[in-house]
């Protein structure tokens, strides 16, 4: 962090009303002799580069000991008793990142009755998992489960934290992250690790025109969450190892101003990140037969109809079937990619796919230099053809 430094001494009248009028954020103001950078500015330093040394920018050096922050946790998912399956992706990644520093792999479980959560999690290559376990965490309240989480950062110091980007860990990492005055980077797709321990987290920015990397070398921990299906998921060793570790709740700890007079679970609706088969329709197929069409190609073939952010916009899909970064993250064993362009934030969210199968007019269009099997032509004469080939063979 860094901050804006005026030079009174050499502020005049002149000057500080050529400074008021340069700023385009209208931050600067001269009264009374004074003048002054409100909570409007938007630190885009115009009046550094333009204001002729009156107003100069410093940099804050705050120096941080990393050898005294050693480990990459995960926080694991476990919300109704069963973890979430983004948890063993991370388990897993986080066992690839500790082998460029040699730092041990953690695990988080704040729960009640989460020991079969703990020895699972010790299949999947992690050194150690803390846990805290009471009855008081039955239910996701968000005051003790951040207490818990900060206690366990405060004790044992780990120097990367990685969180599923799920509806809890949405609100808890950023939470967690705020109480150790550190930085979070949301919904990473890719993570790196220096030698030196800074993680360097890759998400796309800008409509995802550009892929930003994002380093925080002044503060511990490295805060991250990771979508669901971003990575591989590692397959469990038939032997468990490392060990479980118990850490005290405190009264202190659980205190909370949410009471949970009671809780149902949510029925199941359709979730296109667990299909392993997705037929998903573009602009391209937007017309009401080849959603028919796409819906009975995904039946036949056992899997589910998705689409592109057009297709929610226009109210043809609900925004659970969209693919994309404002969208889910699928990775299944086959995709149909019916009538899509391909653009870069429908790509970010499918492009990990075992197989693409892309039909498209267009024989320039983007989704083509991701497809494994490129179909150039009207997807209303080919879709059809395709359902009766699989009905013949079936």
């Amino acid at each position: 962090m860094g901050k804006l430094v005026i030079h009174h001494e050499r502020i005049t009248p002149q000057n500080a009303s050529e400074l008021v009028a340069l700023c385009p954020f209208g931050a600067i103001s001269y009264e009374t002799g004074t003048l002054d950078i409100s909570s409007g500015c938007k630190m885009c330093k115009m009046c550094v580069r333009k204001g002729q040394g009156l107003i100069t920018f410093t940099e804050d050096k705050k120096e941080v000991d990393k050898s005294l922050w050693q480990g990459i946790c995960v926080y694991a998912d476990c919300a109704g008793g069963t973890l979430h399956r983004v948890t063993f992706e991370l388990c897993g990644k986080a066992k690839e990142l500790s082998l460029v520093t040699g730092q041990p792999v953690y695990a988080l479980v704040i729960g009640y009755q989460v020991q079969a959560c703990a020895e699972q999690l010790l299949h999947y290559g992690v050194d150690k998992v803390f846990v805290y376990d009471h009855s008081a965490f039955a239910n996701f309240r968000i005051e003790p489960y951040t207490a818990a989480f900060y206690d366990f950062i405060q004790l044992h110091k780990p120097s990367s934290v990685l969180v599923g980007a799920t509806n809890l860990g949405r609100q808890l990492a950023p939470r967690v992250a705020a109480r150790c005055r550190t930085g979070l980077t949301a919904d990473c797709t890719m993570l790196e690790m220096k030698e030196n321990s800074d993680l360097v987290q890759i998400r796309p920015a800008f409509g995802g025109n550009i892929m930003a990397q994002i380093v925080t070398p002044n503060t511990r921990p490295q805060f991250c969450t990771v979508r669901y299906k971003v990575f591989g998921e590692p397959t469990p060793s038939d032997k468990s190892s490392g060990e479980i570790v118990k850490l005290a709740v405190t009264e202190e700890m659980l205190a909370s101003a949410i009471n949970v007079l009671s809780s149902r679970e949510k029925p199941k609706d359709v979730d296109i990140s667990e299909a392993e088969v997705i037929v998903a329709v573009g602009r391209g197929a937007a017309s009401e037969s080849m959603r028919a069409y796409a819906r009975e190609l995904a039946d036949l073939l056992g899997g589910v109809v998705a689409c592109t952010r057009p297709m929610v916009e226009s109210n043809l899909f609900d925004a659970k079937h969209q693919i994309g970064l404002s969208g889910r993250t699928v990775k299944p064993k086959m995709i149909f990619c019916l009538g899509i362009s391909g653009a870069v934030q429908f790509a970010a969210g499918m492009k990990a796919s075992d197989c693409i199968v892309a039909v498209n007019t267009d024989p320039q269009a983007p989704i083509f230099d991701i497809a494994h099997y490129c179909v150039v032509g009207d997807v209303n004469e080919i879709v059809p053809k395709l359902i009766q080939k699989i009905k013949g063979v079936s």
